[in-house]
């Protein structure tokens, strides 16, 4: 359906996440994948939204030189915002400890932007997801970062895995959004193109 639609466009995701690359095959886009190593760093003001916004526009005007009339541009960014401080990709497995034990029992926000880039204009779309967790003992926190090793998630933690299933008592919003990228929003965007 999609595909059709977007024919007279080349749809680049910038994104090395194995979970939205999967997301484009599943919604029937055809893309290609190009990345670019840029420095996740955003001023020290911003918060939630402010964040995600600012670093797949980053992400995305790292191909301003480049677009080619018919190329779209797509890149994301996902953080978790709990108590009012953003959560990115853990550093370490420590990192990643500390993170779980400090959501065990709260609600945080999953926050993903995602910015559409052609040679003339660029536009960002974000969603907001709030997750509540279960209280995580210590032993569950070591095996699934043991198990799991979610390293590469923001927030240590992978919605559509182990800790998914016993740790997370209620989502509210995309559960998409929650595993990396809004997919209603992105088809519903590309479909008014």
């Amino acid at each position: 359906m999609l595909k059709d639609k977007l024919k007279k466009y080349k749809i680049i995701l910038a994104s090395g996440s194995p979970r939205r690359q999967q997301f484009f095959i599943d919604l029937g886009i055809d893309f290609e994948i190009k990345l670019k190593e840029v420095a996740e760093i955003y001023p020290e003001n911003l918060q939630g939204i402010a964040i995600t916004d600012y670093l797949a526009e980053l992400k995305a005007n790292s191909f301003t030189d480049e677009l080619q009339e018919n190329e779209i541009v797509i890149t994301s960014d996902t953080i978790v915002w709990l108590e009012n401080i953003a959560l990115g990709k853990p550093n370490d497995y420590h990192d990643a400890f500390e993170m779980l034990t400090k959501m065990s029992g709260k609600t945080h926000e999953v926050i993903t932007s995602v910015c559409f880039k052609t040679y003339l204009k660029s536009e960002t779309i974000n969603c907001t997801t709030k997750v509540t967790f279960n209280h995580l003992d210590e032993n569950e926190i070591k095996y699934y970062l043991d198990a799991f090793k979610p390293f590469d998630k923001a927030g240590s933690y992978g919605i559509q895995e182990w800790i998914g299933l016993i740790g997370i008592s209620k989502i509210e919003g995309s559960y998409t959004n929650v595993v990396g990228l809004p997919t209603d929003m992105v088809f519903n965007y590309l479909k008014k193109l």
